[in-house]
C-alpha cells in the first residue's frame, strides 16, 4: 500500500494498543457533525471516547481555515495539547489540514496531517491512517455530543467568493438524499433529540448534483411532510446560514407553512455595498433583496430573530461602502451578527487585490458595527420580555436556548429535567447576554 504525501512522525505502535482519544473541534457546524460522525464510528470499533485529552492516547483536533486567527488559534492548540498531554499522539485533519498540511506537518506537537479530502479515513479507526484506503464511509451519526443536535445536509462549494478558501479545503458542492437526511434525523429524534439544525457549507447549492435539481426549500418540505405528523409537537428545526439569493417567494411560503421551523434566521448578509458585493464575486444578490424578504417575512411571522455575517474592510473598501453596510444592518431587523475584519488567505483572488485595508481601519470598522447591533439586540431582548411564554430546548445548568436563538436562565427549573427536553417559560428580565425565565 502506498504512503500518503503527509508525513507521519514519532508514531509508537505501543499507541495502538490504547484505544482511548479525544476530539477537540474548531470552526463550523459540519465541523462539530464530522467530528461526531468520527466518534460514532471510533467507538463502534471498541475505542474509548474521553472528555479530557490528558486521558487519551489519540487526540484529534478538526481543524479551520476560514480566517488567520483560526490557523492561529489551531497552533496554539496545538502547543497546549503537546504541553498537557506529551505522551498523546496528535492527529489534526479538517480544513487547516488540507491547505497548510507541509506546515502543520513541521509543528513539534504534530504526529499526523490528516488533509480534509481523506478526513473520512478517520471512520475506519486510528491503526491504517498513514497508508492509502480509498474504501472511505460516508458519515452518519445516530446521537449528538450537544443537547441541540446538527445534521450535514450539503458540503463543499464552487461557487468562489473573492476572499473564500473554503473551495480549496472542501471543494464542489456534494448534496445528501432527502431519505439519508430523513433517516439520520429520524435516528436523532428517536434518542431524544428535540432541536436539530440543518446545516451546510454553502446551502444555496443544495441539491444541484441530485437527480431532478430540489433546492434546501423543497427538501424543508419533504422533512415537514414525512416527520411533522408524529414528531411536529416534540421536536423542531432551525436553519443555519442562508445564502441572501435563497431568500425568494419560495422561501416565504415555505417559512409560512412550516410548523417546525424556528422562527430564526441566519443569512450571509457581507457588505451592504454593491461595489463590494461584486468585488466578493457576490452581486448574485443585492441588498435590497434581503431588506424586502424581512419585510415581507415579517408579515409572515410577527416576531423572529435574524442574524448575519459581515466582512469589513474588505479591499478597496471606502469610507461611503462602509456606511452603506452601516445603513444596511441599521434596518434590518437584526438581533445578532458575527462580524470579521477581512483577512486575506492563501491562494484566493481577494489577497492580491490592491488597496488592502490597514488592521486599525478594519478595526474601528468592526467596532462601528458592533456598537449598532449590540443596540438591537438589546431592542430584540425587550421585545422578547413582552412575550406571554418562550418556547426553550434545556442544555445544562438550568440553560437552554429559545426558539428565538436567545440564550435562557430558568430559575426554577424543575427536579429531573434533562438536556434535550423543551419546556414552556415566561420571560423574566434581561440580564447581561440572556433571558432569566420562570418554567410554567
Amino acid at each position: 500500500m502506498a504512503i500518503l504525501n503527509h508525513t507521519i512522525k514519532n508514531f509508537n505502535s505501543n499507541h495502538l494498543k490504547d484505544m482511548r482519544f479525544n476530539i477537540i473541534t474548531m470552526g463550523c457546524k459540519v465541523n462539530q457533525y464530522e467530528s461526531q460522525a468520527i466518534s460514532e464510528s471510533l467507538q463502534k470499533l471498541g475505542y474509548i471516547q474521553e472528555k479530557n485529552p490528558a486521558l487519551a492516547s489519540t487526540v484529534i483536533v478538526n481543524s479551520c481555515a476560514v480566517t488567520a486567527r483560526a490557523v492561529r488559534d489551531l497552533k496554539k492548540t496545538c502547543r497546549q495539547v503537546g504541553r498537557d498531554c506529551p505522551e498523546a499522539r496528535l492527529i489534526i485533519t479538517g480544513c487547516a489540514a488540507q491547505v497548510f498540511e507541509q506546515e502543520l506537518t513541521m509543528l513539534d506537537e504534530v504526529h499526523l496531517v490528516v488533509p480534509q479530502k481523506n478526513k473520512r479515513r478517520l471512520l475506519q479507526g486510528l491503526e491504517q491512517l498513514g497508508f492509502q484506503n480509498d474504501q472511505a464511509d460516508d458519515y452518519l451519526i445516530s446521537d449528538y455530543y450537544r443537547a441541540r443536535a446538527v445534521v450535514k445536509v450539503q458540503d463543499g462549494c464552487t461557487h468562489n467568493c473573492s476572499f473564500c478558501i473554503v473551495p480549496e479545503t472542501r471543494g464542489n458542492s456534494v448534496s445528501r438524499p432527502f431519505q439519508i437526511i430523513l433517516n439520520e434525523i429520524s435516528r436523532l429524534l428517536i434518542k431524544g433529540i428535540t432541536e436539530i439544525s440543518l446545516c451546510g457549507i454553502n446551502l444555496r447549492l443544495y441539491g444541484q448534483d441530485l437527480p431532478h435539481k430540489p433546492d434546501f426549500w423543497d427538501l424543508i418540505s419533504y422533512l415537514e411532510e414525512n416527520l411533522q405528523p408524529d414528531w411536529g409537537h416534540k421536536a423542531r428545526f432551525r436553519i443555519s446560514s442562508l445564502d441572501p439569493s435563497q431568500l425568494n417567494q419560495k422561501a416565504l411560503e415555505v417559512l409560512e407553512s412550516s410548523r417546525m421551523i424556528c422562527p430564526h434566521l441566519h443569512i450571509s448578509v457581507q457588505s451592504g455595498s454593491p461595489i463590494i458585493l461584486e468585488k466578493m464575486n457576490r452581486s448574485h444578490y443585492s441588498p435590497e433583496t434581503i431588506l424586502e424578504f424581512s419585510d415581507n417575512l415579517s408579515r409572515v411571522w410577527h416576531l423572529f430573530s435574524m442574524g448575519a455575517d459581515i466582512l469589513v474592510g474588505f479591499p478597496d473598501e471606502s469610507p461611503a461602502d462602509h456606511d452603506l453596510t452601516r445603513r444596511l444592518i441599521s434596518r434590518l431587523p437584526l438581533s445578532y451578527a458575527h462580524i470579521f475584519p477581512f483577512s486575506p488567505r492563501p491562494a484566493t483572488p481577494a489577497a492580491r487585490f490592491s488597496n488592502q485595508i490597514n488592521q486599525e481601519t478594519k478595526k474601528n470598522r468592526a467596532w462601528d458595527l458592533n456598537q449598532i447591533i449590540r443596540a438591537k439586540r438589546k431592542a430584540f431582548m425587550n421585545r422578547l420580555l413582552e412575550q406571554k411564554s418562550l418556547d426553550i430546548v434545556m442544555e445544562d445548568n438550568f440553560k437552554g436556548m429559545s426558539e428565538y436563538y436567545m440564550e435562557c436562565r430558568v430559575n426554577n427549573l424543575a427536579p429531573g429535567l434533562s438536556p434535550r427536553q423543551r419546556i414552556k417559560a415566561l420571560p423574566l428580565e434581561i440580564r447581561d447576554d440572556f433571558l432569566l425565565v420562570k418554567q410554567i
